[in-house]
């Protein structure tokens, strides 16, 4: 007992110290932190504010309207088959794949909440239907950084080839029976009248608002996390090439293509860390599924499979291209 008892009070000390260290660190390195929240903020309001928020608003209203049925009819077919997955899990692998992270993780989370999904299946979602859109893949990451425009489509194909891959590991892990998933019998749709004197407009653009604002705060304060370590004259070749990249994904990758590595390596660990997201992205997907019963932990070490393995098709492409 006294051994359960060392470990909650172990990591509050450490959260502590490094709220501590932080704080004392902004205050010494003021002009340092100032860019940081500067850069953070400039990036939420012109990329993921009008990126993400309208998807967060009609989203909400989908499943809150019983809208989504109508979706989830035309592309069960296809999608309910090859990923084992409900008709209202297709939805998530489509919005998963197509509007990125944390979209994928959100409609997971808030289909889990509305009784359309069971726990096993939103586990099973969330392991590989979380990424990053095809446009951030195409239009940042292989064009502007990589330069590699000639390469867009096996690079892209690689990227979204990875989660596919792994979603056939992962199902068996949660053991998704071969049969299509059905929804829980106690999922009602709300009714139309009720909806309205509820306010249902209102509450999906509130809930909307206040997703996209924390998806905010966590890339400033990242991005300042980032900038203050700039400030050090860091010499460690791990911790300059993977660590701090590692930490947000779009200064990441900016720091990887700047960098003296071979062609070859920055493609690697470029599309690498587009696999795996960052650790802000993963700090915005625990922030999506705090109120959903979904473990976060099983979630970190399926991405970083997602990074194992698009290394290794990326790496086997190269050696054949």
């Amino acid at each position: 007992m006294k051994g359960c008892r060392r470990n909650p009070t172990m990591k509050r000390i450490v959260s502590t110290l490094c709220i501590i260290l932080l704080f004392i660190l902004m205050l010494v390195f003021p002009q340092a932190a100032f860019q940081g929240a500067s850069a953070g903020l400039i990036l939420w309001f012109q990329t993921v504010l009008p990126t993400l928020l309208p998807f967060f608003i009609l989203s909400n209203l989908l499943i809150q309207s019983g809208s989504i049925d109508w979706i989830a009819m035309a592309i069960s077919p296809v999608l309910c088959r090859f990923f084992r997955v409900s008709p209202y899990g297709a939805f998530a692998v489509l919005t998963g794949f197509l509007c990125g992270c944390p979209m994928g993780s959100k409609v997971t989370a808030d289909l889990l909440r509305n009784g359309c999904i069971t726990r096993q299946e939103g586990c099973y979602l969330l392991s590989f239907c979380n990424n990053t859109s095809p446009m951030f893949m195409i239009s940042f990451v292989i064009w502007q950084n990589l330069q590699c425009s000639k390469l867009t489509y096996p690079l892209l194909a690689i990227l979204l080839l990875s989660p596919v891959l792994l979603s056939f590991l992962f199902r068996r892990y949660y053991r998704i029976p071969r049969e299509i998933v059905s929804a829980p019998q106690h999922f009602r749709k709300p009714d139309a009248e009720a909806a309205r004197s509820e306010g249902m407009l209102d509450g999906c653009m509130m809930n909307g608002f206040e997703t996209v604002t924390r998806i905010g705060g966590y890339m400033m304060l990242f991005s300042i996390i980032l900038s203050l370590a700039q400030t050090f004259p860091l010499k460690s070749f791990l911790l300059s090439s993977v660590v701090l990249p590692s930490l947000e994904i779009t200064t990441g990758i900016n720091m990887i293509c700047g960098s003296d590595l071979a062609a070859s390596a920055r493609i690697i660990r470029s599309l690498a860390l587009t696999s795996f997201g960052g650790w802000c992205a993963a700090a915005q997907t625990r922030a999506m599924i705090a109120d959903a019963p979904l473990p976060f932990l099983p979630y970190i070490i399926e991405k970083l499979a997602a990074a194992l393995v698009t290394s290794l098709l990326v790496s086997i492409f190269l050696l054949l291209y």
